[in-house]
């Protein structure tokens, strides 16, 4: 099986470590149902950060005012991949990131009446400029086809490598095969988030485009950087690093609240599937949690039968009824 190149360092396990943490404790807030508003203001955020790294001047008033289907002035094409983009995040859900025929008809919305061939791969070969200079070739066009089916065999067959890893290379490789004649950048970026929803969906409402674009400078700094060293270590470190920032803002902008009991039982039942698990197992997941809520917790599940108890006391496990 085809695996991109690059390694584990010591950063992206503190990193990867960090972000399941706060991944789990986000998952013990009452966040099953965001609203309305969360989600619109989400979406408007990261079309808005996203195609701003692309050059589009349009401020987040405009854009909001477009996906309100009012009137905005401004340049042309500038409208469309606007207009494209809130069509496309208004579909995101039924959008499979394991699945390439799901990304070409990503970039046929993205790119739609922008390019002559939205949603098809380049048939020439594309240089990557910065400034007058060349700062990468991208590989040939007959290359394309085999090296995007390799990667998204390493998508769909790789089961050593976390969801948070595989959305960070998939967006280093996507940007160094460069696949399409225009639009590499947003469907990188998009496809990064749709392969971390994998791992949660509270990815849906996290906007790292708005990080991203903070830090446009570096972001192409590291990805240059990836290109001398012929593989994407660099860049995953950096990814994980804004992944882990944009989920703290999150945290800090939201300010959930805290769940029920019946909230984080049913989170665990979730985790915990068919297996049974003990107290112990349970406060690890919930890693806030008290010994003595915990125990209410459970008691609490097993006298409404959602748990089936076997054993006493400290050896007491548990599991879906």
């Amino acid at each position: 099986m085809y695996k991109p190149p690059f390694f584990i360092s010591p950063l992206i396990l503190n990193l990867s470590s960090q972000i399941q943490e706060m991944v789990g404790e986000l998952k013990t807030y009452s966040l099953v149902k965001p609203t309305v508003k969360l989600r619109k203001e989400s979406k408007i955020k990261t079309i808005h950060h996203s195609l701003s790294i692309e050059g589009n001047s349009l401020t987040l008033e405009q854009m909001t005012a477009l996906m309100e289907n009012k009137r905005v002035i401004g340049p042309k094409n500038q409208i469309i991949e606007v207009t494209n983009a809130i069509q496309l995040y208004d579909e995101l859900s039924s959008f499979e990131p394991l699945k390439e025929k799901d990304l070409l008809r990503a970039h046929a919305l993205l790119l739609k009446n922008l390019v002559k061939t939205p949603g098809k791969y380049r048939l020439r070969t594309v240089g990557i400029f910065k400034g007058a200079q060349v700062s990468h070739v991208a590989p040939s066009a007959k290359q394309v086809p085999n090296l995007m089916r390799d990667l998204f065999v390493f998508l769909n067959k790789d089961k050593e490598t976390p969801w948070f890893i595989k959305a960070c290379v998939f967006h280093y490789e996507l940007e160094f095969i460069h696949p399409f004649e225009d639009g590499n950048g947003r469907t990188g970026r998009l496809w990064q988030q749709l392969l971390l929803m994998k791992q949660s969906p509270l990815f849906e409402f996290i906007s790292v485009e708005t990080l991203i674009h903070k830090k446009q400078t570096q972001y192409y700094k590291v990805l240059e950087q990836c290109d001398l060293a012929g593989d994407s270590t660099k860049f995953i470190e950096f990814s994980l690093e804004l992944i882990l920032s944009s989920l703290k803002e999150f945290r800090e902008s939201y300010h959930p609240v805290k769940a029920k009991d019946t909230d984080r039982i049913a989170v665990a039942l979730e985790h915990f599937g068919t297996q049974k698990f003990s107290r112990k197992d349970y406060i690890l997941f919930h890693k806030t949690l008290s010994t003595a809520t915990a125990s209410r917790d459970l008691s609490s599940a097993v006298k409404e039968g959602l748990l089936k108890k076997n054993g006493d006391k400290n050896q007491a496990t548990y599991r879906k009824k």
